[in-house]
């Protein structure tokens, strides 16, 4: 076999040969060692001493017989592979007993062991093979537990001892971290190359019962980040049974290219007196496994945690029995010309939690540049200052722009290189869910980004300008680390200018890549844009030489992909000059096959919004077309372009189409919806009603302008609060149009009806609100009926309306519930139409796989506003044509994209845990305790200026103070969804919100203030309270009596914080010590009731913006009291304190909510409301948890020196 590596050759592999063989059989790995060693009884002194009990793999030179004993009872009911008993003998984890100066000698003695045993039972008929087990030791890498070399140098110190011991393969097992397994893949190689032998590779990842390993990588990822490395077998271990392992199966099954493993536990774990207990018998475990066996093609099985020899003998009876499914692997497939072929892989980025696909559909791979020190000042002033967060938040920036890639570049003259690439990639890969370009030109700064990079990132770059040594070096570097790698057009001689010398440079590296290893589905090669805005005349051929050349290797060099930096080519223009040619070229080397681009969004406009004119004049200038007259240039594009654009601001570069006033009724009318444009919206309607009837102007053109809406909504074009101007513009012209309607009795001018309501127990109506005003103004009539609706008030509305669709909308985790019992009266009600489940708690497979089971019709998962209204056109299109019936849905040709066609895709998203599963301990992770986290040490308990709680009215409350604390950024881009777009670059978004979100604010912050629209209250305290445990204990103000507790969380991993921590624990007998800060605080009922209004009165626009600043305002007000809290007990913030520093958590201790990660339980504010008083500020809350008003929140403070958030 070719392995992955082209330069090295897999030695002969009696294993290998053996799983791939004619008769290719289903191979059994040996169950639970632990589990197996402990039924032996073993004392203290078999491990060596008190000090090693539980070391079990000091027992192969304490106890050898046992250890064989374990092995030969696998071995006699039909296991194929036995494990060493080396699973946590690596030098890191030996370190915790002291052993680590015997990591060879106990790898090298257990593998002797087992290699005794094995040969003991093996027969030509029946060979047993040896795995040496290498467990992921203590340490998560990725979150900086351990370093990457340190990590590396333990493995490959382990896996010498096992091939000293002649293990068959080795098994890396269950992993929790991409990154250490990159580690021990890097370890082996080293101890392959130190020793001159190879051996088989297995990979087992351990996938949790939220559907990801433990750091968040779900199993794309793991395919994604693993595919470039020479391992044989790449399958799932521990953590779960067979059960919530299958789509994790069944995803590495269509597109792993390497031989699929599945080795689960005995079920799930289940503690029982303390003890993890596996409920799964073998004849279960057997039969869950025949299907992935059968249909999925796994070829090694075993087992587990809680899996005894019974178990693994069942195991061997079934692989007697059962032939695994055909499926390709690269064992097959690989050849000399192509080592790694992709099989059903498509070839993508990651970061440690998803991947990114190489191809975008109807897009190209976007690389966001902005996080560059060579091109941006203000990221070479952040690291300057060292101010990480700062460039996390300008990586955090390009998500919400719309980037695929993240470009990292820390070149800066001056400063480590090295030591800042591994600072900012370590805090970016937690942070950023982006896979990674690492961009320098030395390569020991990538290798520094690589080393803390869990995920598959891209190289940028390599050449030939230094000749072979430094374009083999980034070679190796991708490689060894897994990644894909970028190759300029520079060789010996220079940068590339000519098509022809451009693409021999990419030919010669095509070579050279594929013969080292690299297939071309790696390979992005960058041509250089170079300027042509320079008049120089050797500069004139650049562009056409880059499009010739991206042809060139597009037609020429399959399966590489090609990137440019495109801004390069208009250097030296207007800024309205360069935003025209770049787009124009841009377009141009799409058309010619670039499928990336580092490139800035303000220097690009779609295509359709350049005239024809100014897209000839930059082609011209692309392809040098000038023209001479004897000798003489009579046209130079050239001085066209910038003549064109001489004295143009970049805003009118942008601007775009002609006037509405040039434009025919019919497109005239369309566009006035789009823009929401209401001026002259009445003389245009009067103009086309001499021509058309009302309802044609209505269902054609200004339908027509709403389904544009919708269609730029759905693509990131448009942020709300434009659709809804267009939707009050289209209500608008509805309102004038209708005294022209001709009304026949008992006939609806409507396309259907739409019956919706926020369920039970919720108060959240803005999401139903949205859905509402987007199907009324596109033709449908929404019976609207509110929040908080039980089941028999939704029921007698459809039995009242017979509406066409139903739709449920819920923000909260119970919401869900309710709407899976509602759709069961549903049925007991005899109610069959269509029904739309929408809203924040829901996913997709919740609705698409638990909701449809339960009811009788159909049930659609609701994205947003417009997927509802795409299916209601779908629906009533199919309903007026026969093609749809309640119970079979649509009867032929069923249209894609409208909720309905998701089941095939349930395989492809994480398995949900059910509620046992989410309870359950995780048989890998170390047990929750009530010990105090040793990074929070006790501090002097902070001196309170009260004791019990006080209440603060509008009337002591200066509102123009809460405003100093409102978050803008939430504000304008999480409430009003003003959201910047591809197109937009960062300067360009922040002028928009200082043109049109700025003033709006000013106006409502100031009607708040005139009419008090507002009225901040809030009540707080101080309680004295005491840690017990993870609990913290709460007393009345004298500290007699005990209110109540709060239990919470503790991290399993890292710094096991629990919110208990940060406060001092309770006395010998039982009595606090310590302060609780507590508040609440709420806008007030008058926001509801203002809310409420402006939607009944079809203000959209306006309902959206002030029921988001109250939303906001409520968050704004909980940081002005937690401000005066902090100041009451002796933390003031310094004066001048910016709220940028306020909102990054810049003060002393921590606000925390109920309903996040660290404190999870909502209900426990029903307690605190409680010993707070909150009634006396109007703040309740009502049977399902839910404050209200709406606008209000609460939340406990600690004011440790330690106290953050984090997740628990």
């Amino acid at each position: 076999m070719v392995v992955a590596q082209a330069t090295r050759q897999l030695t002969t592999s009696r294993f290998l040969d053996h799983l791939h063989g004619p008769d290719r059989p289903v191979l059994v790995f040996d169950g639970a060692t632990g589990t197996s060693l402990q039924d032996l009884g073993l004392t203290a002194d078999d491990f060596g001493g008190p000090d090693l009990e539980g070391c079990n793999e000091n027992l192969a030179v304490t106890k050898p017989d046992a250890v064989k004993a374990v092995h030969r009872k696998f071995l006699e009911v039909g296991c194929d592979v036995i494990e060493t008993d080396t699973f946590g003998a690596a030098s890191i984890v030996l370190a915790e007993y002291g052993l680590e100066d015997k990591a060879f000698e106990l790898n090298k003695r257990a593998a002797e062991l087992a290699r005794e045993i094995a040969d003991e039972f093996s027969t030509s008929d029946k060979p047993r093979f040896v795995a040496g087990s290498m467990g992921p030791t203590t340490k998560l890498p990725t979150l900086g537990h351990i370093d990457f070399d340190t990590m590396r140098a333990s493995f490959r110190e382990q896996a010498e001892g096992l091939i000293a011991g002649n293990v068959d393969l080795f098994i890396v097992e269950t992993c929790q971290d991409v990154l250490q397994i990159k580690a021990a893949l890097q370890g082996i190689e080293e101890a392959f190359e130190a020793t001159g032998e190879r051996r088989a590779l297995m990979v087992s990842v351990t996938m949790e019962t939220t559907g990801t390993m433990l750091v968040g990588t779900d199993i794309a990822a793991v395919v994604s980040i693993l595919e470039p490395f020479p391992i044989d077998i790449l399958g799932l271990n521990c953590a779960t049974g067979p059960e919530q392992m299958k789509e994790h199966i069944r995803y590495l099954s269509e597109h792993s290219p390497f031989t699929v493993s599945c080795i689960p536990n005995a079920g799930l774990p289940e503690n029982i007196g303390g003890v993890a207990h596996y409920r799964l018998t073998p004849v279960e475990l057997k039969m869950q496994l025949m299907h992935f066996v059968e249909d999925l093609g796994v070829q090694v099985i075993g087992g587990c945690c809680g899996t005894t020899p019974a178990h693994i003998g069942s195991l061997a009876e079934l692989a007697q029995e059962l032939k695994p499914a055909e499926r390709p692997s690269r064992w097959h497939c690989a050849t000399a010309e192509d080592v790694r072929p992709s099989l059903n892989y498509e070839p993508a980025a990651s970061s440690i939690y998803g991947v990114t696909p190489y191809y975008q559909d109807n897009s190209f791979l976007i690389i966001g540049e902005r996080l560059n020190a060579s091109g941006s000042r203000k990221v070479r002033e952040l690291l300057a200052e060292e101010d990480w967060d700062g460039l996390v938040s300008v990586a955090r920036g390009q998500v919400k722009e719309n980037a695929h890639v993240l470009d990292v570049n820390v070149d800066y003259v001056g400063r480590d290189g090295e030591r800042d690439m591994h600072a900012l990639v370590s805090r970016l890969v937690t942070n950023v869910n982006l896979p990674l370009m690492l961009d320098s030109t030395e390569w020991q700064k990538m290798e520094a980004g690589l080393k803390v990079a869990g995920g598959k990132c891209i190289l940028n770059s390599t050449n030939y300008e230094d000749g072979d040594e430094r374009f083999f070096k980034v070679l190796e570097l991708a490689r060894r680390y897994g990644a894909a790698v970028v190759v300029g057009t520079i060789d010996e001689d220079g940068m590339a200018r000519t098509a022809e010398k451009k693409f021999a440079i990419a030919q010669r590296a095509y070579r050279d890549a594929l013969e080292f290893g690299i297939p071309a589905h790696e390979i992005f090669y960058d041509p250089l844009a170079l300027p042509i805005s320079t008049g120089i005349e050797e500069d004139r051929l650049n562009g056409r030489a880059t499009v010739d050349s991206i042809r060139m290797i597009r037609e020429n060099l399959p399966g590489v992909h090609v990137v440019l930096g495109v801004s390069n080519v208009s250097f030296g223009l207007s800024p309205a000059a360069r935003i025209t040619l770049n787009s124009v070229f841009l377009h141009d080397c799409c058309q010619a096959g670039m499928d990336a681009a580092i490139v800035s969004p303000a220097k690009i406009l779609p295509l359709i919004k350049i005239s024809e004119d100014h897209q000839k004049v930059c082609r011209d200038l692309i392809n040098d077309n000038r023209r001479f007259d004897d000798g003489i240039c009579v046209y130079d594009p050239l001085t066209e372009l910038t003549t064109l654009f001489e004295g143009v601001s970049t805003k009118e570069a942008r601007a775009s189409g002609p006037s509405l006033a040039d434009l025919p009724i019919e497109e005239r009318l369309k566009q006035h919806i789009i823009d929401g444009e209401r001026i002259g919206l009445e003389p245009s309607l009067n103009e086309a009603l001499q021509t058309y009837p009302p309802l044609q102007i209505i269902n054609t053109f200004l339908l027509d302008g709403m389904k544009v809406v919708g269609e730029l909504f759905g693509s990131g074009q448009m942020q709300l609060p434009f659709v809804l101007q267009s939707a009050e513009t289209m209500k608008s012209a509805v309102a004038h149009l209708e005294p022209y309607m001709e009304q026949i009795e008992g006939e609806s001018t409507s396309k259907g009806k739409f019956l919706i309501a926020t369920v039970k127990g919720d108060v959240h109506d803005i999401g139903k609100n949205l859905v509402d005003i987007i199907l009324t103004n596109n033709g449908y009539e929404v019976i609207n009926l509110g929040i908080k609706q039980s089941c028999e008030a939704i029921v007698e509305a459809q039995r009242e309306h017979q509406a066409d669709c139903i739709a449920m909308s819920g923000l909260l985790v119970k919401s869900t519930a309710f709407m899976k019992d509602n759709l069961q009266a549903f049925n007991d009600a005899e109610i069959d139409v269509p029904v739309i489940l929408g809203g924040a708690a829901l996913t997709p497979r919740f609705v698409q796989k638990d909701c449809r089971e339960v009811y009788d019709g159909k049930v659609i998962y609701g994205r947003d506003a417009f997927a509802d209204l795409r299916f209601m056109d779908a629906l009533m299109d199919a309903k007026r044509n026969d093609n749809w019936t309640n119970s079979k849905g649509f009867l032929a040709d069923a249209p894609q994209g409208v909720g309905l066609d998701e089941e095939s895709k349930l395989s492809e998203e994480a398995v949900e845990p059910s509620a046992s599963a989410t309870d359950a301990p995780a048989a890998d992770l170390p047990p929750v305790t009530s010990d105090r986290s040793e990074a929070v040490p006790a501090e002097a308990a902070p001196k309170p200026p009260f004791l019990g709680s006080a209440v603060i009215t509008e009337d002591d409350i200066d509102i123009a103070e809460v405003f100093d604390y409102l978050d803008r950024n939430a504000l304008f881009a999480g409430q009003w969804m003003l959201r910047k777009t591809k197109e937009q670059s960062r300067d360009d978004y922040e002028a928009m919100l200082a043109e049109k979100a700025e003033p709006v604010l000013q106006e409502w912050m100031q009607r708040c203030i005139d009419e008090s629209l507002l009225t901040p209250r809030a009540v707080y305290g101080y309680f004295p309270v005491g840690r017990d445990g993870n609990s913290l204990r709460v007393f009345d103000a004298d500290g007699t009596r005990e209110l109540g507790r709060f239990d919470l969380p503790r991290q399993r991993s890292g710094n096991r914080y629990c919110i208990a921590d940060f406060f001092n624990d309770l006395d010998s007998d039982g009595r606090p010590t310590d302060v609780l800060p507590m508040q609440a605080v709420t806008m007030g009922q008058k926001a509801s009731v203002v809310a409420q209004d402006l939607f009944k009165g079809d203000r959209y626009s306006d309902y959206l913006y002030f029921h988001g600043l109250a939303v906001q305002m409520a968050e704004a007000m909980a940081e002005w009291v937690h401000a005066r809290m902090r100041a009451e007990l002796g933390f003031a913030d310094p004066d001048g304190m910016v709220l940028r520093d306020v909102l990054a958590q810049r003060y002393r201790g921590s606000r925390y909510s109920f309903g996040y990660p660290a404190c999870p339980n909502v209900a426990d504010s029903r307690q605190q409301l409680e010993w707070l008083d909150a009634e006396r500020i109007g703040l309740t809350m009502d049977a399902s948890d839910q404050l209200e008003p709406e606008q209000s929140t609460t939340a406990l403070v600690a004011l440790h020196s330690q106290a953050r958030y984090f997740s628990a």
